[in-house]
């Protein structure tokens, strides 16, 4: 395990992997047991994971991503989706600690109430975009965890999302944010990091 500053120092975006390398199930275990503990808007957890592996239904997945060559060479494609209907499961998750005490039964309701009156004031865009910036969220811890266990991993919004809904039966609710492609990365192909911007570019403190 590496410390936070050499993950993300060494993270970057893979564009070739080693072909035919396997992720131990064990991995992606610890990785999701983890991913667990990403922030989200009242703790909905809106995002959900689509792990193929599988060399044909990767292949198939790989159509619906514009035949992209890193699909077939990765060990694993991940569909990051968000949930458009997380508030709408607040219940499953609050019930915990209302049984356990934690809430009182006003504090309980009122929690819900407040979750179902911004969710459902804002309407269908803000639900959808709100699956959107949490799955983000959830996405960026992902591939951090992975480093830490050794593995690479590239995000693409190159794909058809309605292909790929269609071609792995995922629900309606759920909206295909993006794609990690994950595996070793042959170092023999490796590029030189991009340029990357000073502070005093992209940071402004106290206002414009």
């Amino acid at each position: 395990m590496a410390d936070l500053h050499t993950i993300v120092e060494t993270r970057r975006s893979a564009n070739n992997f080693l072909e035919g390398v396997k992720i131990p199930q064990e991995d992606f275990d610890e990785i999701f047991k983890e991913l667990r503990l990403a922030p989200s808007c009242f703790n909905l957890q809106h995002a959900h994971y689509l792990v193929v592996t599988d060399d044909k239904r990767k292949e198939l997945l790989r159509e619906a991503a514009f035949k992209q060559y890193k699909i077939h060479t990765a060990s694993a494609a991940i569909l990051v989706l968000g949930d458009k209907d997380a508030y709408k499961k607040a219940e499953n998750i609050y019930s915990g600690m209302l049984n356990l005490g934690i809430y009182k039964d006003f504090e309980y309701q009122k929690i819900i109430d407040d979750i179902n009156k911004l969710y459902e004031s804002r309407g269908l865009r803000f639900q959808k975009d709100e699956a959107i910036r949490n799955a983000s969220l959830s996405a960026m811890l992902f591939m951090l965890l992975a480093k830490d266990k050794g593995w690479d991993t590239c995000p693409m919004i190159g794909f058809d999302a309605d292909k790929m809904c269609e071609v792995f039966h995922i629900p309606e609710h759920l909206e295909p944010i993006l794609l990690i492609a994950m595996g070793k990365e042959d170092e023999s192909k490796k590029r030189l990091r991009g340029y990357r911007k000073p502070i005093g570019e992209y940071v402004t403190f106290e206002s414009f």
